[in-house]
């Protein structure tokens, strides 16, 4: 539920502007909204469950994602929306590090990469298949569905998890307020000003406050933070000895990549298949279907491989898959491609996915015990979740700076086969588009006496340098996502091979 809720509202957005009656940009805070609240409450949440126990914290945190899922869908403005959203996003935050610090304690290391395995699966195949639930719910029964298909699931695992999930030991130990309102201030300015960056043009918020202000501020916060933690030693709300263990370091950082590749991927190619290929966005969704069946049924597998070879070389492997998927992709995408030569590497990715999460996640947890698993699984999850806030704000910005540069060219080189006295307003008219609001062709204006059919090659020309214009920045942006993720593949490649024993 948690990670569907974090892509099925994507496919709804112009839905929810008409029946809501809502600006673009308000759409936009249903899910900024919930992303920010789940992000910045993943520390202290991990926390929370070493104190007080991975169960209650998980039944709190699953009873109010349930019922505010059910707010979500009972709402009747953009506005109760978006706080509903806020709420969700406490009860996700609140649920997800007890899932792996639960599977960290109650499993023997040799048995943990199955149980991680069947989670990893469970993760990757609700993230792919979010806009494909999202666009069959919109469609079939109304946006109010994307929401409230939360509630029946909610019950049921609400009683499973009553009934069935362990009590394990807690540790008492004093609770570091000051470090809980050092990194929610800190996580929320950082992932504020990276999330909402592209809203402001990277400029002024309001009077003297600017993006990269908040940012700063986030940054300055967060290195506070840091340096209270270590005077706090073990009593801290993050113990930064942690960090001592090489394999939980770059298991962070390579967690980070991996997000990163999910927004840098699905975000392009997903505006590349609608307003390029012209695909309906249920039919967009339906690309990303194969790539998810096989990511379930690799990740179960590569679990199981982890515990028998070093997990390192399962995640290695995977993300060379990811970087080979991804570089096949962006040497295929151009106006004219046949979606299943769009597919074949989008399965590939599912297999390099299958191949990182479980294995990532059981490398990243292996050297805890239960005084730092919720700690642990608390920073594994948020420098994830900042992965994927930086890859948006990269990715987004790389695209249009892209925009900027390949939609000119792309009209320059249509405009030779135009008329001479129509060829400068055709290619200032490009001069602007740099954007991804920019439609087909710019805006321009032709001169007065233009006969139709000099109008109507015109219009085809204005058509064909924007979608190649497109399909080549969109290239070039997907290279962006392959090169981050060589840095996974190094980080992988640095671990330690050998199996933590508790």
């Amino acid at each position: 539920m948690i990670m569907v809720d974090t892509t099925i509202v994507n496919i709804a957005v112009p839905t929810l502007q008409t029946e809501l009656d809502a600006s673009l940009v308000a759409v936009g805070w249903v899910n900024s909204a919930y992303l920010l609240s789940y992000a910045v409450l993943l520390l202290l949440a991990g926390r929370l469950g070493d104190r007080y126990g991975p169960k209650p914290v998980f039944v709190v945190g699953l009873a109010v994602f349930t019922l505010a899922s059910a707010w979500c869908g009972l709402s009747g403005s953009i506005g109760m929306l978006v706080a509903a959203r806020v709420v969700q996003g406490v009860g996700a935050a609140l649920m997800t590090p007890q899932t792996m610090a639960m599977i960290t304690r109650v499993f023997p290391p040799r048995q943990r990469g199955a149980a991680m395995g069947l989670w990893g699966a469970t993760a990757g195949v609700a993230t792919i298949a979010g806009p494909l639930l999202g666009g069959l719910f919109v469609e079939s029964w109304g946006w109010e569905w994307i929401f409230f298909v939360n509630v029946p699931v909610g019950v049921v695992a609400l009683w499973l998890a009553l009934v069935r999930l362990p009590r394990l030991a807690t540790n008492k130990r004093t609770f570091d307020v000051v470090g809980v309102v050092l990194s929610v201030v800190g996580l929320f300015a950082l992932v504020f000003g990276l999330q909402e960056g592209e809203t402001y043009a990277w400029g002024t918020i309001a009077g003297p406050v600017t993006v990269w202000g908040v940012i700063g501020a986030g940054v300055l916060v967060l290195v506070g933070f840091v340096l209270w933690q270590r005077r706090l030693g073990d009593g801290a709300l993050l113990p930064l000895r942690l960090f001592r263990s090489r394999n939980f370091s770059l298991a962070n950082v390579a967690g980070m990549s991996v997000s990163f590749a999910m927004i840098g991927i699905f975000f392009p190619l997903t505006i590349f298949l609608q307003s390029i290929l012209g695909l309906s966005p249920l039919h967009a969704a339906l690309v990303n279907l194969p790539g998810s069946l096989v990511s379930g049924i690799v990740a179960p597998l590569a679990g199981r491989l982890s515990d028998r070879v070093p997990a390192k070389w399962v995640v290695a492997t995977g993300f060379g898959v990811l970087a080979v998927a991804i570089g096949w992709l962006a040497a295929v995408v151009r106006p004219e491609v046949p979606v299943v030569t769009v597919v074949l590497p989008m399965t590939l990715f599912g297999i390099g996915t299958g191949c990182v999460f479980s294995p990532l996640a059981n490398l990243a947890t292996s050297g805890l015990d239960q005084r730092t698993a919720g700690a642990g699984a608390g920073a594994f999850n948020t420098t994830r979740q900042v992965g994927g806030v930086i890859g948006s704000a990269a990715i987004v910005a790389t695209l249009t700076a892209r925009l900027a540069v390949e939609l000119p060219a792309a009209a320059r080189q249509a405009a030779a086969s135009l008329p001479e006295q129509v060829r400068g307003p055709f290619v200032e008219g490009f001069s602007g588009a740099g954007s991804l609001q920019a439609g087909a062709g710019g805006s321009f204006d032709l001169p007065a006496g233009v006969p139709d059919d000099v109008a109507r090659q015109v219009g085809e020309a204005a058509t064909a340098a924007f979608h190649q214009g497109f399909a080549t920045a969109v290239g070039q942006t997907l290279a962006v996502t392959a090169a981050v993720l060589v840095l996974g593949f190094v980080c992988a490649v640095a671990m330690s091979a050998r199996h933590v024993e508790h």
